[in-house]
């Protein structure tokens, strides 16, 4: 089938040559193309350019984008999108003054989750996650990674991995899978976190790798969860059955996580809240992608990723939603666009940037997702009739979005 775009005041994101990342100064540019033709056919980008050069196409569905703007789908590279339940309680007791670590050292947080998610079906998780899952494509995500976590028992993560797996089969958009067994030291393992980690290393971690549930590695890197030397142990053994690094590091404090992910080639280290110079030193010349969590930032009430010291240092900068029960309970990565410019100090083009091109490389889809370039899957945003892209992050509360494609096909 070829479907047929004209009169799009702008076409951004526009690559004739695929890139893999954008560092530094190179996240300021984003390249369109006005009053722009886009030519689909099957679940592909064929061709495009300007109005004034198109030739006749024999197009089986011609739409009429005059005024609107197309630009790839949002990447987004860190979500829990699978659990079960929520924690609107918590949300009211950091209201009421409680903080983040003083909630979870009370058995709420990601231990509460874990109960929560112990004493649902893998039936009921799974159409809970489907809706969500739903929701955020329909908000312009057109690929998307998924933590487990929330089990923190053989059972419980195997049960997380597999609804992963099924939403994998039953959406057409890339999911990424991850196993985040070291996402918190369960109450019966307080007193011994060793041995928890240990569970996780001989126990669970063989049977995800056997089953092939997970591409991806995470650990909580942080004061309270997981330390340095924890990662190490993990990662090294996780490298056995080629399961890649996605860490969480640095978002209360700096204790070497970084150094550990590079040391352990991690794709991407994510959260970033709390930023040394030493860490923004580890990270140049390194094939890591920095991930930044805006959303999460704003819910909790911490610091934002220090974006401008990184970008001045010449890193990529990629942008996720964090989309969990806890400390993130929205999907939505246009909030996240506009965070980013707002409180990141991001400009619309490294942000737009930071969500599409670097979000894919988070994932390793950049050879197929992120950019509007020949032969890459057309997964992309139609908006609504506005006066630029600027003013997508710029009105932070309107839904700017009239269509979603993934693969060629509108989402109903």
């Amino acid at each position: 089938m070829k479907q047929l775009f004209i009169n799009i005041k702008e076409l951004i994101q526009v690559r004739e040559k695929p890139v893999e990342k954008l560092s530094g100064k190179e996240m300021k540019e984003l390249p369109g193309i006005k009053n722009a033709w886009l030519l689909v056919k099957d679940h592909k980008i064929a061709d495009y350019g300007e109005m004034n050069a198109l030739s006749e196409i024999d197009a089986d569905k011609t739409i009429d984008a005059t005024g609107k703007i197309i630009l790839p789908s949002w990447c987004d590279s860190h979500t829990h999108i699978v659990y079960a339940g929520n924690r609107e309680q918590e949300f009211a007791d950091r209201i009421n003054g409680l903080s983040y670590e003083e909630i979870a050292n009370r058995g709420g947080g990601i231990l509460n989750s874990a109960k929560t998610l112990a004493e649902t079906s893998e039936e009921d998780i799974y159409q809970q996650s489907a809706k969500r899952l739903e929701e955020v494509i329909k908000l312009g995500t057109g690929a998307v990674e998924i933590k487990s976590g929330y089990g923190l028992t053989e059972e419980g993560e195997l049960k997380m991995l597999r609804v992963i797996k099924k939403l994998q089969k039953n959406y057409e958009l890339p999911i990424k899978a991850t196993f985040l067994g070291a996402h918190a030291i369960p109450k019966e393992y307080k007193k011994d976190p060793d041995a928890y980690m240990k569970l996780v290393i001989e126990e669970i971690l063989p049977k995800v790798a056997e089953q092939n549930l997970a591409e991806y590695i995470d650990i909580f890197c942080e004061k309270g969860y997981f330390s340095v030397d924890d990662t190490h142990k993990l990662l090294s053994a996780a490298k056995k059955y080629g399961l890649k690094p996605k860490i969480h590091v640095n978002q209360f404090n700096a204790i070497g996580g970084i150094k550990a992910g590079i040391e352990h080639n991690a794709l991407s280290v994510d959260h970033l809240e709390v930023m040394t110079q030493e860490d923004i030193e580890t990270l140049k010349g390194t094939s890591t992608m920095p991930v930044a969590l805006p959303s999460c930032s704003l819910f909790l009430s911490i610091p934002y990723s220090p974006a401008r010291e990184m970008l001045n240092a010449g890193l990529p900068l990629a942008l996720a939603t964090d989309f969990n029960p806890g400390s993130t309970p929205s999907g939505n990565m246009n909030l996240v666009v506009s965070l980013a410019c707002i409180k990141m100090k991001m400009t619309p083009e490294e942000a737009i940037n930071a969500a599409t091109i670097n979000g894919a490389y988070a994932m390793e889809l950049s050879e197929t997702h992120g950019s509007i370039t020949k032969g890459k899957n057309a997964n992309f945003i139609l908006t609504k009739e506005i006066p630029s892209y600027t003013f997508l992050p710029y009105a932070f509360g309107t839904n700017s979005i009239e269509a979603v494609y993934i693969n060629g096909k509108l989402v109903e």
